[in-house]
């Protein structure tokens, strides 16, 4: 369970990096620069520590899965930016093959201890 902490700590600080990666601007506006590396950095830390009880395909799967969506969301909310259907079919089949990778990696860990 404490994986998944970490893994969707990580989620949240990937997409706070990735609104200040849009308003650095090319690393040419200071504040902004210094925050995405900070928010990435901790992304990055936190993911390290979610793989330690989580598979790969499947917490990668999540991250960025879940990391894609968000900014999606994140620039149509903050940045007025519009996703057209497909954009929103894209992020559907996206989230999808996250939930079919989790059920997927439980249905093995299930199999597994019986």
């Amino acid at each position: 369970m404490r994986g998944y902490i970490y893994l969707f700590l990580s989620i949240l600080f990937e997409i706070t990096g990735s609104a200040f990666l849009k308003l650095s601007e090319g690393f040419t506006n200071l504040m902004p620069s210094i925050l995405l590396i900070f928010f990435y950095g901790l992304s990055f830390a936190l993911i390290i520590f979610a793989l330690k009880t989580i598979s790969l395909s499947v917490g990668y799967s999540i991250w960025a899965g879940l990391g894609t969506a968000g900014a999606a969301l994140i620039g149509v909310i903050f940045f007025n930016e519009i996703l057209s259907n497909i954009n929103i079919m894209g992020l559907v089949i996206i989230i999808s093959g996250v939930v079919l990778m989790n059920i997927n990696q439980k249905s093995k860990e299930q199999a597994h201890h019986t």
